[in-house]
Formats: C-alpha cells, sequence, structure tokens
C-alpha cells in the first residue's frame, strides 16, 4: 500500500495538518460520520482515487460502532425468514474479514445452540445451520457438529440437567469492533483521505438546491471552517434525520434507534469451552468469549432519549441476568458484573422515498444533489453499504472513477500478520516479552506491531505492564496517541484499549498513569492532565449510577450528569 501522506497518519501533526488542508482545499467527497460504515465509505472513495474528507464529531466508533455485539455473522434469524440474499451477502464479508482484509482483528467464534425438543428441533436447526454453512461458512470456517446431551456437557458443564436435550455447535467469527472502526480509518488516511475526529457538522452549505459541504467545527479548539465538496456522503447512524433537517428536506427514510445493552463477566464465572446462543421471547441472547471474560446480551427496546450516552438501566441487567441464568446450574450475580455497556441500533423505518434504495438491512438515498444518506444495516455488511454510498455519490464527480475494489484490499496490519504469528516464538523471543503477549499484541495490531515493539526497543519502560490493566502494555497508550488518532483519556480507555469494561474499576486506576502518558504527545499541562482524569471519573461513576437507576428515564437522567468534553 502506498502511503500518501508525508506524516504518520492519525497523528497529532497529522492532525494539524489535515485542519489546515480541509479549510483551504475542495474535495471530491465529504463523508459525515466515524463508524464503520463512514471509514469504509472513505475507505471505498479514497482507494477509487478520489479526493476524500472525513469528519467524526466525537472519536471513531464512539456510538454504535463500539457497542455492538462484536460478531461478524450472516444472522441464522433471517434464515427463517427466509432472506437467503442477506445470509450469503453477511457470509461473504465473513469470509473476506476473516481470510483477506482484517485476519489479525476477525477470528473463528464457536457457539452452541441448546435444543430442547427432541425430534423436530434437531431437523429443524440442523436444517437451517446446514444451509448456513453451504452459504458461506464452510468455505472460511469449520462446518458444524450434532451434539447428543453427554456431548453438550462435555463444551458446556455450566449448563443446568434441564437446560438441552442435545445441541447443535456452529461457527461464527468476532470482531474488536471499536479497533477495525479506527483501522478502516486510519487505512483511509494512508491511501490519502484527510480523517478528523472531534469535528462536528453545524450545517450544510448550499448552492441553490445542491449540497456543496459543509460548516465544520474543530471541538479541540473551537474554531468553525468550512470544508467544500462536490459530494457529501451521511452515514450517521442513528443520527440520519438529523442530516435531512440541516439540509432542509424531508427524511428520505427514518431511522429510529433501539437500545441493546451487554454485560461483561469474568471468564471463570460461566463454565463453557464454547460461545452459546439461546432464544428468549423477543430475540436472541448470546454468550461470547472475550479474552478473559464472557460478554453476555443484547436487550431490544425503544430508545428516544440522549443518544451520544445510551445508559443502562437495573432493569436492563436484570432481564439480561434473568434469561442467563435460566439455563446456568450457578447464577451469575450482580457482583459477578465486571462491566456493562450499551449502543444504539440504527434500524430504518417504513418509510423511504422514491430516491431511496432500500434492502432490508440498509438504505442509500440522494434526496438532492450533492448529498447521500446511507443508514441502517449490520457491522457485518459494513463494506456492502459504504460501496454502495459510494457507487451513488460518484455520479456526482465529473470524471470515471473505478469500481469498488475494497474486497481486494487488506486494512492495515493485515498484510503479513499470518507470517508474523506462525513466526510468534521467535518474535517474542527478539523482543524479550512472552509469547501470550506477543499473540495479545498480534490479535490488536497484525503486522503493526514492528512498529509498536519498536517503542518499546527505543524506551524499554514502555515494555511494561500498565498499572490497572496489566493486560495492556504502556507502549500501548502511547502508540494510541501517535498512531491511532486518540485525543482524550476516553478514547484510549474505551476504544483504542477496553480497559472501561474489562477491569472491575472500570480503568480508575489506570486512568492517571495513561494521562501521564498520553499528556507529553498532546501537550497537555498538569491542570489539562487533571481535568482529562477528573471527566473520565465522574464518566465512571454517572454510568455506574445509571446502572441502578429502574427505568430508562432515570438511567438518562443519571448518565447526564458526568461533564461534556471540553474545548482545550
Amino acid at each position: 500500500m502506498t502511503k500518501r501522506n508525508t506524516v504518520t497518519p492519525l497523528s497529532p501533526l497529522y492532525r494539524a495538518e489535515t485542519l489546515r488542508k480541509l479549510a483551504r482545499e475542495e474535495v471530491d467527497v465529504l463523508v459525515v460520520g466515524g463508524g464503520v460504515t463512514g471509514a469504509g465509505a472513505a475507505l471505498d472513495a479514497a482507494s477509487r482515487g478520489l479526493s476524500v474528507a472525513l469528519v467524526e464529531a466525537r472519536d471513531f466508533a464512539a456510538g454504535t460502532s463500539s457497542r455492538s455485539s462484536k460478531l461478524i455473522h450472516g444472522g441464522l434469524r433471517y434464515l427463517e425468514q427466509l432472506d437467503f440474499k442477506l445470509v450469503r451477502e453477511a457470509l461473504k464479508e465473513r469470509g473476506l474479514l476473516l481470510q483477506t482484509l482484517a485476519p489479525h482483528l476477525v477470528r473463528p467464534v464457536k457457539f452452541l445452540v441448546p435444543l430442547t425438543h427432541r425430534v423436530w428441533e434437531r431437523g429443524y436447526i440442523g436444517a437451517g445451520v446446514t444451509l448456513y454453512d453451504t452459504l458461506g461458512g464452510a468455505r472460511a470456517l469449520p462446518r458444524h457438529r450434532h451434539l447428543s446431551k453427554r456431548g453438550a456437557f462435555k463444551v458446556a458443564p455450566a449448563l443446568a440437567d434441564d437446560a438441552l436435550v442435545g445441541a447443535i455447535q456452529y461457527y461464527d467469527a468476532q470482531v474488536d469492533d471499536a479497533r477495525h472502526t479506527m483501522t478502516i480509518a486510519r487505512t483511509a488516511a494512508e491511501q490519502g483521505a484527510s480523517v478528523l475526529t472531534r469535528a462536528r457538522v453545524t450545517s450544510l452549505l448550499r448552492d441553490g438546491e445542491r449540497v456543496i459541504g459543509a460548516k465544520v467545527v474543530d471541538r479541540e479548539s473551537g474554531v468553525e471552517f468550512e470544508v467544500r465538496a462536490r459530494t457529501v456522503i451521511a452515514a450517521t447512524g442513528v443520527w440520519s434525520d438529523d442530516m435531512s433537517e440541516a439540509a432542509g428536506i424531508p427524511a428520505p427514510f427514518t431511522v429510529r434507534a433501539s437500545k441493546g445493552i451487554h454485560l461483561v463477566v469474568p471468564r471463570e464465572k460461566i463454565d463453557l469451552d464454547t460461545g452459546l446462543i439461546l432464544r428468549t421471547e423477543k430475540s436472541v441472547l448470546f454468550v461470547i468469549p472475550w479474552g478473559k471474560h464472557w460478554l453476555v446480551g443484547t436487550t431490544d427496546t425503544e430508545w428516544d432519549l440522549d443518544r451520544e450516552h445510551p445508559a443502562a438501566s437495573r432493569a436492563d441487567v436484570d432481564y439480561v441476568l434473568e434469561h442467563l441464568n435460566a439455563v446456568l446450574r450457578t447464577p451469575v450475580t450482580h457482583d459477578d458484573i465486571e462491566g456493562v455497556y450499551a449502543g444504539l441500533r440504527p434500524l430504518l423505518a417504513a418509510k423511504a422515498a422514491a430516491t431511496t434504495k432500500l434492502s432490508r438491512e440498509h438504505a442509500v438515498a440522494h434526496p438532492v444533489p450533492g448529498l447521500v444518506i446511507v443508514a441502517g444495516g449490520k457491522y457485518t455488511t459494513y463494506r456492502v453499504m459504504a460501496a454502495d454510498a459510494v457507487d451513488v455519490a460518484v455520479e456526482e464527480v465529473d470524471r470515471p472513477t473505478p469500481p469498488s475494489w475494497t474486497d481486494r484490499l487488506p486494512i492495515v496490519g493485515a498484510a503479513g500478520y499470518h507470517e508474523l504469528w506462525d513466526g510468534r516464538f521467535a518474535l517474542a523471543s527478539r523482543a524479550a516479552l512472552p509469547v501470550a503477549r506477543i499473540e495479545h499484541l498480534l490479535g490488536r495490531y497484525g503486522s503493526a506491531i514492528e512498529d509498536v515493539l519498536t517503542s518499546i526497543a527505543e524506551r524499554p519502560e514502555l515494555g511494561a505492564p500498565l498499572p490497572g490493566a496489566a493486560e495492556y502494555l504502556k507502549a500501548e497508550v502511547v502508540y494510541a496517541v501517535s498512531h491511532e488518532g486518540a485525543l482524550h483519556l476516553e478514547d484510549v480507555l474505551t476504544r483504542r484499549t477496553r480497559i472501561s469494561i474489562e477491569e472491575r474499576d472500570r480503568g480508575v486506576t489506570a486512568a492517571p498513569w495513561v494521562a501521564e502518558l498520553m499528556a507529553p504527545l498532546l501537550g497537555w499541562d498538569a491542570p489539562k492532565q487533571e481535568r482529562e482524569v477528573a471527566n473520565y471519573l465522574a464518566r465512571v461513576e454517572a454510568e455506574r449510577t445509571a446502572q441502578e437507576a429502574p427505568d430508562d428515564e432515570a438511567a438518562n437522567a443519571s448518565r447526564l450528569t458526568a461533564p461534556a468534553l471540553l474545548p482545550g
């Protein structure tokens, strides 16, 4: 991959140069939104040779794209709805991600489907999983297998005696969604895109009916500037209707927000050698392996409160625990919970204008010249959504543009990953680090691990574990700022790492250490460093209080007591 930038993409110096560049140069495509679809659209457009800007109001994946179930899957439930096209598309994307696009970040995961009826259910679900394999799964992952009751208890001894009469085990894949989204944006920057976080669109620029760019405020300095563009792609998820309002047009479709929450539980609290998928009266409940933890979720409830900080309530937590404990020998208690996170799904409502291309899961609209809106969809099919949006956007660009080729474009860290993994024992010896540590780093950075190890060779103290979060090295904090665009303490603790949900204290112990490592790279003085820590601790306290609130309204009010990040 050819680097087109003279400075390290997503570094502090890159951000300063990008601010100057965007204020004076018109681009072919301005992407609004730094979630997985927006990052994917920026990469798709830049890789086609277009000049591209991406602006994100907060941080990469700060919304839905860091708060998912972290699964890359076809969606078994869509087979029941006979939506074979959607499942085939998602399974094709799963295979691309596992094998080519992001093998360092996307990995196989086993799931057990307990059977509770002796005859018909095994045939019914077995036929569905066979079709799931046939539509794409078997090319990238092992095929499913049928288990007797005894066989099921061998891999899932935590289950209660009456939880099943047998089971089916199948494979899907999982991803660290926030890292993956950030790395796509980083790859877009490597391809020449101008990528900017903490930059909020305040209004769209118009020339008659045509949208010609946006007014943007740099939330770090408070400075407002204009970005001129031949076309604007809005990939803003649950804020999609706001973009229509900013353009002064009726919404081409309506996006509603549905809240889903997940619990993080220590691995030793649930004795399983496999993930688990359980049916509930509303949808499904996953128990997903996550390093030394389990992720358990999710819920599906309407949410019309604050969209930046959706809050989990006591009712949400109780719902997940009730359904989990219904099948376990030893119940998981509130005291066992290490972390909780809540996210919003952007779900398409039925209304769609004639200008909208609507699939079952996502829509791309071109309501006025110069504006494309993309919304809905599954995390797994982000690349398809991005390509669809750019296909519409290039109609506004007055020159031939090649078709999308992101199905063959590995993201940063993918190229050379397999070779490094095969040589991980030699790599561990050279770096004087345990093999388990090298495996952890390879699973986060892929072939970019060399940059992290170089920083440790230059500053050996960075090879030490981070106090309060020993699964991570101090070097990873430095790298998050120097190569991954982290601007605030929250960015590192919540998205570049997952300390905020993986540590029982939510990262409170690690926070001052992380701030101290970030400070010299971002020019923070002592008061600024103290404010960053205080803001983070206030956020943790607000989330803890919200999780004891009885309902959504009370949880929302509690969560909003935490101060917002301010310029400077």
